[in-house]
């Protein structure tokens, strides 16, 4: 059994990814600097899972800091960084790119320099689908046009991206970037529309909806996501690689999927379109299918209904999570 280094360990994604490891066997040493980018008792929530199995060792630190590479290092060795440590939010890396450039930019470099000082051979990033702007092709390939980002928070990814090359190019460290669709599921991030919306609706709130709620999303299931990180700690040399979900669906449809599901009415506030945001995300996923041998699994009725079944077992406290 291995030994890895997970980052963001109580974030929706990572927490998921060091569950599976654990699950088959590995040990995880994870670390997170818990900080108050969405209501942290969401991440307490997912840490607090993590740390009932026996082989998961968290560290609180953060990985913008140069002075965490000695610390991770003595906590070692690993058979992989898996780095899943970021900020995200298109409108929060508007209001406040410099975090942004810390985390996934600085942050990036000091893990990779962690693999260079302690000869780790392998190295998996999580990027995004928000550094295809505005006009990509729909499903979007990885070959599509990624210079062009909206906002902060897809420049940060793409400048990770090219500090991944050059460590391969230079060190022979060997990349995995992984270009996330829209994840969702059972404890999502309070920020994302998946939850806000099962709140809301559950909780006779305002839905807020920017724009006409015409615009679609590829949402992929948080197991189906975790799943595909895993597969890429095989020896792949550099590569970048979609995962996203099969299905693609409109906001307002998506509300009537939780109207209907919920036995509820939302009350939709429409605001202004947002011009960070892309009007659609579809993945092409060919690349991870004949790569890795992998292709979303679970539907998304199936997962909707998953994320309403936990909110609805979990309502005593999640009603209080703050979506703002």
């Amino acid at each position: 059994m291995a030994r890895y280094l997970v980052t963001g360990a109580a974030g929706f994604i990572a927490s998921r990814v060091a569950e599976m490891l654990l699950g088959a066997g590995h040990t995880v040493v994870g670390i997170d600097n818990m900080n108050n980018a969405y209501d942290v008792r969401m991440k307490e929530y997912r840490l607090g899972r993590l740390l009932q199995h026996p082989e998961f060792i968290f560290q609180k630190a953060d990985v913008s800091l140069r002075e965490t590479i000695p610390t991770l290092a003595d906590s070692g060795p690993f058979a992989a960084v898996i780095n899943l440590a970021a900020r995200a939010g298109v409108r929060q890396a508007v209001e406040n790119p410099w975090v942004f450039v810390e985390s996934n930019m600085t942050g990036t470099l000091n893990l990779l320099e962690l693999c260079r000082q302690t000869h780790i051979s392998k190295f998996i990033l999580a990027s995004t689908s928000s550094i295809y702007g505005a006009d990509a092709p729909l499903p979007t390939p990885e070959t599509a046009d990624s210079n062009h980002p909206l906002q902060p928070y897809a420049a940060s990814k793409k400048g990770a991206e090219a500090m991944c090359f050059a460590y391969h190019h230079l060190y022979g460290i060997d990349m995995t970037i992984f270009r996330y669709f829209t994840v969702y599921g059972p404890a999502g991030r309070p920020d994302m529309v998946m939850f806000r919306f099962a709140q809301w609706i559950t909780e006779g709130q305002t839905v807020k909806l920017n724009g006409t709620g015409e615009q679609t999303r590829g949402f992929t299931y948080v197991d189906d996501i975790a799943r595909g990180t895993i597969l890429g700690l095989k020896p792949l040399g550099y590569e970048i690689i979609n995962l996203g979900g099969h299905e693609t669906i409109s906001i307002n449809a998506l509300i009537q999927m939780l109207e209907g599901m919920l036995g509820r009415k939302a009350r939709i506030e429409h605001l202004p379109s947002n011009p960070a945001e892309m009007l659609a995300n579809h993945a092409d996923v060919h690349k991870a299918g004949e790569l890795l041998g992998w292709e979303a699994q679970v539907s998304l009725k199936t997962g909707v209904q998953r994320l309403v079944d936990w909110y609805l077992a979990e309502r005593s406290w999640a009603q209080n999570i703050a979506t703002n």
